[in-house]
Formats: structure tokens, sequence, C-alpha cells
């Protein structure tokens, strides 16, 4: 069984809010992204085609539901993460993938101590 291990990243001020940092950890590119002062972490990899995920457009989604009559209603607002190559919809903080919701972007738990954010791997 492999344990995980805590990496430093980068100071909190370096990831402001609504921000995204690129950064590589053993051999793993990963996004880190400020959603509101919460940080998030996932591989910049696209399952669809192997695209680079995290360097796509931040952004809201549309949805609609039978209870709202089958409006449109933009959500989310600065939580979609957008693949840069085809337009696949990621939720940021769970990394589930929005037109097929059984599949997600690997992420990563992070932590803040000291002002300094730490990703496990």
């Amino acid at each position: 069984m492999s344990q995980t291990k805590e990496h430093y990243i980068a100071d909190i001020a370096e990831v402001p809010v609504g921000g995204r940092l690129l950064v590589t950890v053993e051999g793993r590119e990963i996004g880190i992204f400020n959603l509101n002062g919460t940080f998030y972490a996932l591989r910049n990899y696209c399952f669809h085609q192997g695209g680079p995920l995290c360097e796509g457009k931040i952004t809201g989604t549309l949805t609609a539901t039978k209870e709202n009559n089958w409006r449109f209603i933009w959500e989310q607002e600065g939580e979609i993460l957008r693949c840069p190559w085809h337009s696949m919809e990621f939720h940021i903080p769970t990394g589930q993938c929005l037109p097929f919701p059984n599949r997600h972007a690997q992420s990563y738990p992070v932590t803040i101590k000291d002002e300094k954010i730490f990703v496990s791997l």
C-alpha cells in the first residue's frame, strides 16, 4: 500500500480568488484553483482525448430541469472548468464531468498551512 505525501505548491497569495496555478508534482501536471478562498487540485488531463483540462476557461454552465419547466438557468459561475480542446465541462470542487456524471477528473486533497498550499499525492 502506497502512502500519500504532502507537496508544497505555493503561497496562497500566488493564487488569487478565481485564479489558477499550473504545477508539476511527481511528473503529474496539476491545476490549483482558488474558488472564493477554497483551494482545489485537478489533474491537467481530460479523459475525452487527453486535452490539457486545467488550461481551459473557468465559467458557469446552463442547466434545465423538469422542476423549472425546462427553462435554461445559468448556474455554478466560476466553478466549471471547460476543456480547451472540445469544451467538456467539469465541476472544479468535485471533478465531476457534467455531461457524463459517472466520470471525474482526477482530483487531489489540498491543505493550507501557514498561508501555504500543499497537495497530497
